[in-house]
């Protein structure tokens, strides 16, 4: 049984510092695999609030950088590794996370990536395996121009997370086949403001790759002034696919995927 648990719907960094919305990133679990997708301020805090082990990571997954995506990684890392007891674990990341760019200091610590088995630094269009699940990530327009998206392909449904970026004929292209889209959608109606998308970008994504269900996430001032529920609605008005609004302690359970449904969404008091 798969499950996706969004630890937080935080996006600018005016909503996380201002608590807004939660932030910590996204958990996938599946058997006895667990990723966890840009585990951002907060996510040790989250995970322990919805009764989540981060010492059952598999591996983290970083789009980028920007401390709304990474901040507590180095910590996350210590957590899946007992603190360097046990060298453990998988970390799948650009180069600007784990290396020196440009200006730019890595995030990850040298200590750190001691308590890791494995590092992977990956491109655009890069290829990963971990355990029978392949990962492609997807190319993005970011200002942080090593950012990359995550396409997994779990052996029932594949799952896109487009992490931070532009719209892009690009991207739609490389998300083509996807089951369950995950969109940062920052922004509402047609307010996108540098690299981020807002909701006519969703709407353009969502028309082409036409998945079985869409997720937006990663909200902005903006966008929680908008109200995301009435954006989801005219999202899915426009599309016909059916869309979601993320929750902070969201849970998506896609059962019965080779029957073409999606088990309901339910979330935490």
């Amino acid at each position: 049984m798969a499950r996706i648990i969004f630890l937080g719907t935080a996006g600018s960094s005016s909503v996380v510092s201002r608590n807004l919305r939660a932030s910590g990133g996204i958990i996938i679990q599946l058997e006895d695999l667990q990723f966890h997708l840009d585990p951002g301020p907060g996510a040790l805090s989250q995970a322990a609030k919805f009764g989540l082990n981060l010492r059952h990571n598999t591996a983290v997954l970083v789009s980028h950088r920007h401390l709304n995506h990474c901040n507590d990684l180095n910590m996350v890392v210590e957590a899946m590794s007992y603190s360097g007891i046990e060298r453990r674990g998988v970390l799948i990341a650009p180069k600007s996370v784990v290396h020196n760019v440009e200006e730019s200091h890595p995030f990850l610590t040298r200590f750190h990536q001691n308590f890791l088995e494995k590092i992977i630094v990956v491109e655009k269009k890069s290829k990963v395996g971990v355990d029978l699940v392949e990962i492609n990530t997807l190319s993005t327009e970011h200002t942080d121009k090593t950012a990359v998206g995550f396409k997994f392909y779990f052996p029932k449904f594949v799952l896109s997370y487009t992490g931070d970026t532009a719209f892009s004929e690009e991207l739609v292209e490389e998300l083509a086949g996807t089951d369950i889209l995950i969109l940062n959608v920052a922004y509402p109606g047609k307010e996108g403001k540098g690299l981020n998308l807002d909701t006519d970008s969703a709407i353009k994504i969502i028309s082409k790759v036409r998945p079985k269900i869409a997720v937006i996430t990663h909200f902005g001032v903006e966008m929680l002034k908008a109200d995301p529920i009435q954006e989801v609605r005219d999202i899915q008005r426009i599309t016909g696919v059916q869309t979601i609004a993320a929750k902070d302690g969201m849970i998506l359970a896609p059962e019965s995927y080779n029957m073409g449904n999606i088990s309901p969404v339910r979330g935490y008091n």
